[in-house]
């Protein structure tokens, strides 16, 4: 239950989906951040494990079968100007099949692989989270 006058931030999951040294962005058409690049990702329904979210939104966004992920990192964005507090969940994998298709275009704009050195911008705070992470990975 919500008290008075109090936010409390959403639980969110992401899925960064590589391929061949590329990550699967979409554009988002919808707040947060709307106009900006970010990997795919949504809410945690309530009871839902967040790597189940996860996979659930990434399938849902862009019609991949994902088949497996590990965790990478956690992220939070503050995202002021549109009013939004989310502590995600950030999983990672190369471990799917499918090609990758704009499945729901009420809420995104594009989708396609980029490569890790020429993203395209601006990127979601999710996404530039994401992308530190597996940039942190690659140097260890």
């Amino acid at each position: 239950m919500a008290l008075p006058g109090i936010d409390f931030p959403g639980v969110g999951s992401g899925l960064a989906v590589l391929n061949d040294g590329k990550l699967l962005l979409c554009k988002r058409l919808k707040a947060p951040e709307a106009g900006h690049w970010s990997i795919v990702g949504g809410k945690v329904d309530h009871m839902e494990p967040a790597a189940d979210a996860a996979r659930r939104e990434a399938e849902e966004e862009s019609g991949l079968t994902i088949h497996s992920a590990r965790f990478l990192c956690l992220s939070e964005q503050r995202v002021e100007a549109d009013r939004q507090h989310w502590i995600s969940l950030i999983y990672v994998t190369e471990d799917f099949s499918g090609e990758p298709q704009l499945t729901e275009p009420d809420k995104l704009a594009e989708i396609g692989w980029y490569p890790l050195d020429n993203l395209p911008q601006p990127l979601s705070l999710f996404a530039q989270d994401a992308v530190k992470a597996l940039q942190a990975l690659a140097t260890s």
